[in-house]
């Protein structure tokens, strides 16, 4: 009885200060009474009952639906969401240039690429879609760039209203960060550095459109490929193999290189390095990103030049950068050789750095599995920058890293079985795209069929949310049972 006692008096303390950290003011004095009655916590209470003068719950139902609605399912469900009303937009008659049309799969095709800013695509968006159409596709691009839970919290810090707990872990989920210190700040900065690089990519990059457009052709291709670019999506809207007509021009592969670069860094480390200004002051996560971002740029350029005829040291560095997140290209890839092919394969199932606008497994997975197995060999433990690597993130890195594998292996698989006259390679290369959201393609997409291309929707879905996330959305939320440790014995492995 004592520790019922306790346990209410507790209960009723922390709903009284969530409430007010969740609605900014006091509940009604009804429905507080009902609430502490039922021992309900006020991050579960929705918004409209704060308002409600007579409230009456149901406390099985309503932690029923808590329980139910964990962070993970509200991002999945939004991402699903934004990708339905992107699929119907698409499908209007004004989404279509004149004496065009678009099929239920190609517009769910194209919408989930636009949300999931991967880039691939069956149809050719400068022929098929209209001005509206292109502007859809531009707002999925950014909507699913940020994150839909990260700009509507923008949009509610905008307008000055309070940020409750739920919020702030929606945000915490989405932006993929361990605590809740400073995460409202890495939001705001978060919106001021995008819209920002995206500004000045539009700007430099529309002298280079001028030279070979209109005005106002060149001022909606800039702005397009600005954000298209900083979102490492890979859209763009010049027809044919992409930026083929700009193979030549440096400062667009400059250009077109470093708005994927910083969208693929991450905010937090953008954040990290605008305030400590010194590499021996960033945090770990941040050199690591750094090191590993430097290493793949440099090993990707010289390994793509070695194995493929005909590229300039410019063009591999291109190639080095755009294939890990934005998918761009100056060439046709069904010409490249097997070995290229596989490299840039290996660099899109790697990916960008964590809480950036990349796919892959990311960037700090790999080096905490490599640096992992290098120390387990040594007998020592994983210590980098002189700092050591928790058993948590070892094993969560080896888990992301099985995981995303298995994705892209069950997926070739489906799509061989599928698309039996496509090469494997050709296949491979279309799956690792859709699953690290990257957009490169050797010309199977449009030839695919609807179930193939349903099984590279599914692939893209995963992929931006992350196959971590995905295998969590079954997990209920509920008292954890207590854990019972059973006898250990040695079973023979390797």
């Amino acid at each position: 009885m004592f520790f019922r006692q306790m346990r209410q008096r507790v209960t009723e303390k922390m709903h009284s200060n969530l409430v007010r950290l969740h609605s900014g003011r006091r509940m009604p004095f009804r429905a507080e009474c009902v609430l502490r009655k039922a021992g309900v916590h006020g991050q579960c209470v929705p918004a409209f009952l704060m308002k409600s003068r007579h409230t009456c719950i149901c406390q099985p139902a309503l932690m029923r639906w808590n329980r139910f609605l964990t962070p993970g399912r509200v991002i999945a469900a939004g991402f699903a969401f934004l990708i339905l009303v992107g699929t119907g937009l698409l499908l209007l008659p004004i989404s279509h240039q004149p004496g065009q049309s678009l099929s239920f799969m190609d517009a769910l095709f194209t919408a989930t690429s636009g949300v999931c800013i991967t880039g691939l695509s069956s149809i050719q968006c400068n022929a098929v879609l209209s001005g509206f159409g292109q502007a859809v596709l531009l707002l999925l691009i950014q909507v699913g760039g940020m994150g839909i839970t990260t700009l509507g919290v923008g949009i509610i810090l905008v307008t000055g209203k309070k940020i409750g707990i739920r919020e702030r872990t929606l945000i915490k989920e989405s932006l993929n960060q361990p605590s809740f210190q400073g995460i409202l700040r890495l939001l705001k900065v978060m919106l001021m550095v995008t819209f920002s690089i995206e500004g000045i990519g539009a700007v430099l990059s529309f002298p280079i459109f001028l030279q070979d457009y209109p005005v106002g052709k060149s001022v909606w291709l800039s702005v397009f490929h600005s954000i298209s670019a900083f979102n490492n999506a890979g859209f763009d809207l010049l027809g044919g193999s992409s930026l083929s007509d700009y193979r030549n021009n440096v400062p667009m592969l400059l250009l077109t290189s470093g708005l994927t670069i910083c969208g693929g860094l991450g905010f937090v480390v953008m954040l990290n390095i605008a305030q400590k200004r010194r590499f021996r002051r960033f945090s770990l996560h941040t050199k690591v990103v750094l090191t590993m971002t430097v290493f793949l740029l440099l090993a990707g350029t010289l390994l793509l030049h070695v194995t493929q005829d005909g590229l300039t040291w410019m063009q591999s560095f291109f190639y080095s950068a755009v294939t890990r997140t934005s998918g761009f290209s100056i060439y046709n890839l069904g010409d490249f050789s097997n070995a290229s092919l596989l490299c840039m394969a290996l660099l899109m199932f790697v990916g960008a750095a964590p809480g950036s606008t990349g796919g892959g497994i990311k960037v700090t997975t790999l080096f905490v599995c490599i640096w992992s197995a290098i120390a387990y060999t040594r007998n020592q433990h994983p210590t980098v920058f002189r700092r050591r690597f928790s058993q948590e993130v070892r094993d969560k890195a080896l888990m992301i890293f099985l995981m995303g594998l298995s994705v892209v292996l069950v997926s070739t698989f489906l799509l061989c079985m599928l698309e039996p006259d496509a090469s494997f390679i050709q296949v491979l290369m279309e799956t690792t795209s859709a699953f690290a959201t990257v957009g490169l393609s050797c010309g199977l997409t449009a030839g695919l069929s609807a179930a193939s291309k349903l099984v590279l929707v599914l692939t893209m879905y995963i992929g931006r949310l992350g196959p971590l996330t995905v295998a969590t959305l079954w997990m209920v939320q509920g008292r954890k049972n207590s854990e019972i440790l059973r006898p250990e014995e040695t079973i023979s492995v390797g």
